[in-house]
């Protein structure tokens, strides 16, 4: 017994929002390594067993989120782009979730994985230094809102190309001939355009 078409294409949507989602999020973990190899140091202070920034209008506290804004930016569009090409009418709105979701975790998991990146070593220092020491500290973000510099350009992307660019009709190679772009289900209903003076199901009885 089949599965009601409606049933079948919610399937095959929450399937792709689920796919998009999860390749997306993948991404997260190396752009964390990512940044945490290329952010400029940052030095602590250590007052009463915390570490206090030194400098917090300095290059380094600004150039760490500077730096993770920009990788997420440049992820967030290759992900917009890829997105588009892998996509097609039937799916676009699974695949815009898809790209905000996976962005989201994305930019979260590259935040925590960058941060983890000889964390243990700092902590270990911060803990066993006098007061007035410095201490070279790990990536983090004080400016949080550059977690949206993943998902919003993936989104606007992939929007920016539909409008632009845009798709042809489902179910159409482009071709002249008649039919293609009213076939529906392939072969239990098929609304060809029928000839002049004919029907495309036969002789009536």
């Amino acid at each position: 017994m089949r599965r009601p078409a409606g049933r079948l294409f919610a399937t095959r949507l929450l399937a792709t929002w689920a796919v998009a989602t999860a390749v997306v999020a993948l991404l997260g973990p190396p752009a964390g390594l990512l940044w945490a190899k290329t952010v400029p140091a940052v030095t602590y202070v250590v007052v009463q067993g915390e570490p206090l920034i030194a400098d917090p209008e300095g290059q380094g506290p600004i150039g760490v989120d500077a730096r993770f804004a920009l990788i997420a930016l440049v992820a967030g569009i290759a992900c917009g782009v890829a997105g588009y090409l892998a996509g097609g009418r039937g799916n676009d709105v699974a695949l815009l979730l898809g790209l905000a979701a996976g962005g989201c975790a994305a930019a979260v998991l590259a935040w925590k994985t960058g941060h983890m990146i000889g964390l243990s070593g700092f902590q270990d220092a911060v803990r066993h230094a006098r007061d007035g020491t410095a201490v070279t500290g790990v990536a983090d973000l004080r400016a949080k809102g550059v977690l949206m510099f993943w998902p919003l350009p993936a989104v606007a992307v992939y929007g920016l190309l539909e409008l632009v660019v845009g798709r042809l009709p489902a179910g159409d190679g482009g071709d002249a001939g008649a039919g293609e772009a009213d076939e529906v289900g392939g072969g239990e209903f098929d609304l060809e355009s029928a000839p002049a003076g004919g029907d495309v199901d036969g002789p009536e009885r």
